[in-house]
């Protein structure tokens, strides 16, 4: 029970550190069963299309589905109930279930395979 209490409250603190520097308004309101809302900076997975400025970075809120182990990274598929996409990170203690917050520059990698487009997009955590 203390370290539940620990972990939430380093989460918390670590959630508030990014909305400080990331000049986003953290709207306490919006904060409903444990998750964090960032107000009108969250963009709905489904609203992410592969033409998007790769300059532009985007906030995403959702649960932690699968993960993939990379060398030096790890890759989790993020669900916010709009939709799923993967998240290239350096984050390697997300859990299925967990809820989390990514900031990152919207990637598309084109996969074509007999005249058709089978390509996937992806989040890069910075």
């Amino acid at each position: 029970m203390r370290q539940t209490k620990k972990i939430h409250s380093l989460g918390l603190m670590f959630l508030l550190l990014i909305g400080v520097f990331s000049c986003a308004s953290v709207n306490v309101s919006d904060w409903k069963d444990g998750n964090i809302s960032f107000g009108h900076n969250i963009t709905p997975i489904r609203n992410i299309k592969p033409t998007q400025d790769k300059q532009t970075k985007v906030y995403i809120q959702g649960k932690v589905e699968k993960q993939v182990p990379l060398l030096q990274r790890r890759v989790y598929q993020i669900n916010d109930s709009t939709g799923t996409i993967w998240v290239v990170t350096k984050q390697n203690n997300l859990k299925p279930g967990e809820s989390v917050v990514f900031q990152g520059k919207v990637r598309y990698e084109s996969i074509p395979i007999a005249g058709e487009e089978f390509g996937e997009l992806y989040l890069v955590e910075e």
